[in-house]
């Protein structure tokens, strides 16, 4: 549930509406979670006691002779029809029902929200994972870290370092080194230890 849908839903249900508040933005993100969740929960409880008060009174309704609406109400059709054609259960059903009211509520949400994919706390469960992608950088962000990374290795650099600085992989690393070679930024040697290809930025050398 969205911030709009969580505004529209505040606004159909009176006694939510004071549970229900839009996300501070400048809260960290675990924040925001945190209190998404405590909205859906008191949400939840809100719908629960308004069933569990309408389940109330349709069970008052034994009274008169006419028993088991309580159970039609939260999905127990068998059981309700029964109640209705014995004046729940001769009065003794119905008796018994105001005690076992809030689990028989608890249990109809429950349903509900199993069926509809949303955990007790109102948070939709069994969604795919999504893989995240690292964004590596390319073109002239890639140069810059590059520079970059020159620049705190004494102005050389070699592709395997570019690599790791910046993320890229290989190819992209050589083809944005020999770039700024063929454009003057830098030249190209053999590191004096390691005889591994390197490039040298002579305005960044020290």
């Amino acid at each position: 549930m969205d911030n709009y849908q969580g505004a529209a839903f505040a606004s159909r249900n009176p006694r939510a509406a004071s549970n229900y508040s839009s996300p501070n933005y400048n809260q960290p993100a675990s924040s925001q979670i945190s209190n998404a969740i405590d909205s859906f929960t008191n949400e939840i409880k809100t719908l629960n006691n308004n069933r569990l008060s309408t389940s109330y009174i349709l069970c008052a309704f034994g009274l008169l002779g006419i028993g088991g609406l309580h159970r039609l109400y939260n999905g127990r059709f068998a059981t309700g029809v029964l109640w209705l054609c014995t004046g729940g259960l001769f009065y003794v059903g119905q008796l018994v029902d105001v005690f076992l009211m809030p689990g028989m509520v608890e249990e109809y949400e429950a349903r509900l929200r199993s069926r509809a994919g949303i955990s007790p706390f109102g948070v939709p469960v069994n969604q795919p994972v999504v893989a995240t992608q690292v964004q590596r950088p390319n073109g002239n962000q890639l140069m810059i870290k590059l520079i970059e990374a020159a620049e705190n290795n004494g102005g050389r650099l070699s592709v395997t370092q570019g690599v790791k600085a910046t993320g890229a992989n290989f190819a992209e690393v050589e083809t944005a080194l020999k770039e700024m070679y063929k454009s003057g930024y830098a030249r190209i040697d053999n590191d004096p230890d390691t005889g591994a290809v390197t490039y040298y930025f002579h305005e960044i050398s020290s």
